[in-house]
């Protein structure tokens, strides 16, 4: 790998959170205490300069440097905490204070030959006898690495406290993976973007990092030189942590992205690829096809429960010359070329320093004893068992936490000789945790393991019959996380909870009731063809473990109907992100099906074949015409004359124009099918799409997409009505009437936006960042295609347009004004981009 060792911290300190002083005790106390601003300083490109002065006049210049950043901090009641080489670390006791020095010594070094790059935190950290301790001191030096020679950045807790105007340049993430800053400039001058986190979807971390700097010196060590490197190690032991964190730091050697694939959800080997795939941007499943020489990092969490897709992973290292992957999982997977590393627990003080963090979260006066050390030990240092003890704390002493450990401990581990001896301690420590709750909560704990990557209030409460204060108890606990709007479960105690649920008789009862919850979720969706109302693609995004569960479910269990129900009901769910998935829950479930009500059966013809269409027009076809045949054994015209309207997009998409026009006519002969909006849409479309590309007639082009826009508006049909107003927008741009293709578009966007399609939200953006460069808005193209170039970087996605082709038409020789523009438009959030694509040109 590609990744250069050592100056893993920024600024050259250590991967710690605690700085200790390079002076004497005696200086310790003129160190401020209380909330500090931090300033960190470092030279850009010092190894290329000292080859380029040599040595002499480099260690000139660098004393020259050091005299002006002593002199400027010392000048504003700077104390200095640390220096190594040629990097500094001050601490001030005001913020305007730092800033000034900061200001100083850039104005002062700017005709030097030594550029100089700063960084600006302000926190209350802790102040002991070895120096600060606190996230802020590694924050404020994340920060600071991230410039550019000559660039003071501020960040967003220090800004508030100055009167200078600062530049705003947005949210940044760093290799420490906490959550986005908006990082602030002194000054307005120009440079290269941050060196922040640029493509990534790692998962921002509840609590801070840890302990484990020489398995992460390590693991990092490792990405070097191996292909596939695996963390191996029983369930809590860390090592999604611990790779999410060399992942970060990793991040320089892969320009093209580095990208977490989560695989608690799945329990299919096929669905792995094509998770990843949904994660990369590719456009369906064709991975290998989309990473091609990319230089890029994988992480695949938790791959034990899909080992048997080992292969895939094989297969997909050897297409893909610079792609790396970094894997977690309970066991290796066994495959040529595998680096194995067994992460082992936190040693013993790091153990300690572990619980006390997350004991002071809970109590933030709890005080370590000799019990605290004993606990940890008795816990064999792994972090979830000391987690689920140290959530205690609020209600049990240390001692008394000891006490209850000693008296289980010993017992519980007995009954589990198969388990490797760690493995048994975190399972006796799952045990113990659950041993102590009360009845109502055992019960609601056991129901949750039916729930897979997480569940929303209202999913808790009718699957599991939750009540609110008992699932904020096991949140108290431990044993229940809650993020954003919901609430999920690390694997391994979910594994545990699901044990407690069969064993209570409770399961049946339980999964039924999910299964039939989500179908109801799916049903009010609206994603099915002809349902009106705004069709809730988000709905289904953030519910995809639930729904691929209900789905699984429904087939093993012989529930057929509820099963195609269900899959019938994620209809254009599956077609515009998981075309492939969708079609062989469409045939596992046809395939088993002995009897199901032939209008059932119609129905999920209908959706097999919009699943096929995403991927296998030839299939698509020989499902549509067996659909075809059914609709009119059935006597349902609606159903028939929709099957011809899909057969006639087919044939118009293979340019056979006069095939094309025979199933439209055909379509037409139902009596019934004018009273079927979404399929008067798409006649309407189809018509529309032969007048322009064969007729070459944009005016009545432009009469028949305006007559599928109105029928979908009037029918309440929100996806149908932001397509039909996109593709009229092409028409209008296509006869030169640019304003109201922008017009038509913005209407498309905020439709798109409303029903959570977020793949037609970018499309849109996208494509008003071409409008507004063809009317010479050069300011407005940039805002948009920044904004647009950060959402992919945020969660790539599948494109509708060529992106090539429109991102070419945007940035061509746009000039310095573009590009700050783009610059200013990759700190926008989705919603600001949104708003302002949305606002009128003024």
């Amino acid at each position: 790998m590609r990744l250069l060792r050592g100056r893993l911290a920024a600024c050259s300190f250590p991967v710690t959170s605690t700085l200790a002083l390079s002076h004497d005790a005696a200086m310790r106390h003129e160190l401020p205490p209380g909330t500090v601003t931090f300033l960190f300083t470092d030279v850009e490109g010092s190894t290329s300069l000292l080859h380029e002065l040599g040595t002499e006049s480099y260690a000139k210049a660098l004393a020259e440097q050091r005299r002006v950043i002593r002199e400027a901090c010392t000048r504003h009641r700077g104390a200095e905490v640390d220096t190594q080489g040629d990097a500094f670390f001050f601490a001030f006791p005001t913020a305007p204070g730092a800033l000034a020095a900061a200001g100083e010594m850039t104005a002062a070094l700017t005709s030097g030959q030594i550029q100089v790059r700063i960084g600006l935190h302000t926190g209350t950290p802790l102040l002991t006898q070895e120096g600060y301790v606190g996230g802020d001191v590694h924050r404020a030096a994340r920060i600071a690495a991230s410039g550019h020679g000559g660039q003071v950045l501020v960040s967003s807790s220090t800004a508030p406290l100055v009167e200078i105007a600062l530049t705003d340049l947005g949210e940044h993430r760093f290799k420490d993976l906490g959550a986005p800053e908006r990082v602030y400039q002194l000054g307005d001058g120009e440079f290269p973007a941050l060196k922040s986190l640029y493509r990534t979807n790692l998962p921002v971390p509840a609590t801070p990092f840890l302990g484990r700097e020489r398995e992460l010196m390590e693991v990092v060590g490792l990405l070097e030189g191996t292909r596939l490197l695996t963390l191996t190690g029983p369930g809590g032991m860390g090592k999604t942590r611990l790779a999410s964190q060399a992942a970060g730091l990793a991040s320089d050697s892969y320009p093209d992205g580095v990208w977490w694939v989560p695989l608690a959800p799945l329990r299919d080997p096929s669905l792995v690829v094509e998770t990843a795939a949904q994660v990369v941007g590719s456009k369906h499943g064709g991975l290998a096809e989309h990473i091609a020489d990319k230089a890029m990092l994988l992480l695949f969490d938790n791959f034990e429960q899909v080992v048997e897709a080992a292969a895939d992973l094989a297969s997909l290292l050897a297409a893909c010359p610079k792609l790396d992957l970094l894997v977690t999982s309970r066991e290796p997977l066994h495959v040529t070329g595998e680096q194995e590393y067994p992460v082992p627990p936190l040693v013993h003080e790091e153990g300690v320093g572990f619980f006390l963090a997350r004991a002071k979260a809970i109590k933030p006066h709890f005080q370590a004893d000799e019990a605290v050390s004993e606990i940890c030990r008795r816990l064999d240092d792994l972090p979830l068992a000391l987690e689920l003890a140290a959530a205690r704390v609020k209600a049990l002493s240390s001692t008394q936490i000891l006490e209850r450990l000693e008296q289980r401990l010993p017992l519980l581990t007995g009954g589990a000789r198969d388990l490797p001896e760690r493995q048994r301690t975190l399972r006796a420590t799952i045990e113990w945790s659950y041993e102590l709750l009360t009845p109502e909560e055992q019960q609601l704990f056991s129901r949750l393991a039916v729930l897979f990557g997480g569940c929303t209030l209202e999913a808790a409460e009718e699957v599991a019959e939750a009540e609110l204060d008992t699932l904020h108890s096991l949140v108290d606990k431990s044993l229940v996380r809650h993020t954003g709007n919901r609430y999920w479960m690390l694997e391994t105690i979910r594994e545990y909870a699901g044990e407690r649920l069969r064993a209570s008789g409770d399961l049946e009862a339980t999964e039924r009731r999910h299964a039939e919850h989500f179908l109801a979720l799916a049903v009010s969706a609206n994603l099915s063809l002809d349902t009106p109302g705004d069709q809730r693609f988000d709905v289904a995004t953030s519910e995809e473990g639930n729904l691929r569960a209900a789905l699984g479910w429904a087939l093993a269990h012989h529930e057929i109907e509820l099963g195609l129900e269900l899959a019938v009901a994620l209809d254009y769910f599956w077609f515009t992100n998981h075309p492939q998935e969708g079609a062989r829950w469409f045939a596992s479930l046809l395939d088993a099906a002995a009897s199901v009500p032939r209008a059932l059966r119609l129905r999920a013809s209908m959706g097999h074949g919009n699943a096929c269409r995403g991927f296998d027009t030839s299939a698509a076809t020989l499902l549509y015409r067996d659909a075809l045949t059914l609709a009119r054994e059935l006597g349902d015209e609606r159903a028939a004359a929709n099957m011809c309207i899909e057969l006639a997009l087919i044939a118009f998409e293979a340019r056979d124009f006069d095939e094309c026009e025979r199933l439209i006519d055909e379509s037409r002969e139902s009596r019934e099918s004018t009273t079927w909006p979404a399929t008067e849409v798409m006649r309407f479309e189809v018509l529309g799409d032969l007048a322009r590309h064969r007729d070459h007639d944009l005016g009545l082009a432009r009469e028949l997409i305006g007559q599928a826009l109105t029928v979908a508006r009037a029918a309440g049909l929100a996806f149908w009505e932001a397509e039909e107003a996109f593709r009229l927008a092409y028409i209008e741009r296509e006869a030169g009437r640019l304003d109201i293709a922008e017009s038509l578009v913005r209407d498309s966007l905020g439709l798109y936006r409303r029903i959570g399609y977020r793949m037609g939200v970018i499309a849109a953006l996208g494509w008003l960042a071409t409008t507004a460069r063809a009317a010479g808005d050069v300011e407005r193209a940039g805002l948009l295609l920044g904004a647009v170039e950060a959402e992919e970087r945020r969660a790539p996605i599948g494109w509708t347009l060529d992106r090539e082709g429109w991102e070419a038409r945007v940035s061509a020789d746009a000039g310095p004004e573009f590009e700050r523009a783009r610059r200013a438009g990759a700190v926008l959030s989705l919603d600001e981009a949104v708003a302002l694509a949305l606002n009128s040109v003024e």
